[in-house]
């Protein structure tokens, strides 16, 4: 089942194209049942008015098959539209209280930490805003560097932040027009990457 992917937005995406299919469907049968259903016959003999008839026979049981098809098909697109409905709610009340968990389960975590040092255990740096602000660090022990900002005209980006023992630097910003130089990257931990100067 790991290769099972269901989102909202593509139930939604097919059930639309089933429902756009339908109705071309749909369309196809009506604009054919006029001209198959009432076929006249070639000549006034017996065998062509046989034909004829054998001919409207079939044409007749192939709509009321294309009837049930397409009575089966509507309610599989609106089932289809419904489980998507029905997926979203789920999957909406689902990660509401996984992030309440997760943020407060931080919070007891990184607390302690940014008491004493100012800096968390766990989590990436903020990107810098300000132009030519610096990068926040990265957790301690897991989190990557923010990215520095780039410079206003004429001064320097922004240095990117420090990772943590496992993360990336952040990478420093460009320097602004007219001559400033770029932020350098924010060093790595023991496992990670330094940033890329800006």
């Amino acid at each position: 089942m790991s290769f099972v992917i269901a989102t909202p937005e593509l139930l939604t995406s097919a059930a639309a194209s089933l429902n756009s299919l339908g109705s071309s469907l749909s369309t196809a049968h009506t604009a054919a049942a006029s001209v198959t259903t009432s076929i006249v016959a070639a000549a006034q003999d017996e065998v062509s008015v046989a034909i004829a008839t054998l001919l409207g026979q079939h044409a007749k049981a192939y709509q009321a098959a294309a009837t049930q098809a397409a009575l089966i098909h509507d309610a599989f697109a609106r089932r289809l539209s419904a489980a998507s409905g029905a997926y979203a709610a789920a999957e909406a009340a689902n990660v509401s209280p996984l992030q309440a968990f997760e943020q407060s389960a931080l919070a007891a975590i990184n607390g302690p930490a940014e008491a004493m040092v100012g800096r968390p255990l766990i989590g990436d740096g903020a990107n810098a805003t300000t132009p030519g602000g610096n990068g926040g660090a990265g957790g301690l022990l897991i989190g990557n560097g923010g990215n520095g900002a780039a410079g206003a005209p004429g001064m320097p980006g922004g240095d990117g932040g420090p990772a943590g023992l496992f993360g990336n630097g952040g990478a420093g910003g460009a320097g602004g027009a007219g001559g400033g130089r770029g932020g350098n990257g924010g060093p790595a931990g023991w496992f990670g990457n330094g940033g890329a100067g800006g």
